[in-house]
């Protein structure tokens, strides 16, 4: 199996270039300036991401350890599955650097901000709320970004709510309307059908009465009424084919 069908590189390539977002991702945090609403979302997003690959890095290790049972059946080779388990170990430890950075990041911040606080109690402390103010208004304004971003997608469900109560609403009227439909299709359908009941009653009684005129006229009457109907459809013919 080549390397572009095998599913161990399909799977690695995919985590590896995981790990070049999660890379710049931190590159960026290191940039940010700490205690910042900017840096909290950023410290978020890259704890998450470091769950998420130490996750499939531990999926691809299980996968490893099955076909490390009978190399054979897929086709690999014992260098192959050295080569595999070498390249999760240092995936995994690059994941780790960068979590392990991160959380140190994230103590040191939680820390700073301690000592802020217990500063600010201190009754003859002189020295200016300079970046207490800074750091209130940077919550402030991630606050506000959130709050924002929120409004958003409440506004974005509205409208997708509106568009699919439209939906309903038309798919309802059009049920109605077929259901309309088939009322007045019944109705015909009953009409015609009282119609027919009421022909074949009458056929049934013009048959009664043919057969009991028949009966009473004997075979010499039949003879006559068949030359008298004989003549008077030749005669309507005529009528209404050469006049």
């Amino acid at each position: 199996m080549s390397k572009a069908q095998d599913p161990f590189y399909i799977v690695k390539e995919e985590i590896q270039d995981s790990i070049d977002k999660l890379q710049a991702s931190f590159n960026q945090w290191e940039r940010v300036p700490p205690g910042t609403g900017e840096q909290v979302h950023l410290t978020k997003d890259l704890l998450a991401n470091c769950e998420s690959i130490e996750w499939q890095v531990d999926e691809l290790d299980k996968a490893i350890s099955v076909a490390a049972r009978d190399p054979s059946w897929y086709g690999i080779n014992e260098a192959e599955l050295e080569s595999r388990r070498r390249w999760t170990t240092d995936a995994r430890i690059q994941v780790a650097n960068v979590k392990k950075a991160v959380g140190a990041g994230k103590e040191n911040d939680n820390s700073a901000n301690v000592i802020r606080r217990e500063l600010m109690r201190l009754p003859n402390s002189q020295q200016p709320d300079v970046s207490n103010h800074y750091s209130a208004k940077d919550n402030d304004d991630f606050i506000a970004s959130e709050s924002d971003r929120q409004m958003l997608l409440i506004k974005q469900q509205d409208e997708e709510l509106d568009e699919l109560s439209a939906s309903v609403q038309r798919i309802g009227g059009v049920g109605l309307t077929i259901h309309e439909e088939l009322i007045a299709q019944e109705k015909i359908l009953d009409e015609l059908g009282n119609e027919m009941d009421s022909t074949k009653n009458r056929l049934d009684f013009v048959q009664k009465k043919m057969a009991m005129v028949m009966k009473r006229a004997g075979a010499k009457g039949q003879i006559m009424i068949i030359i008298f109907l004989l003549v008077l459809f030749i005669v309507l013919f005529i009528l209404v084919f050469f006049t």
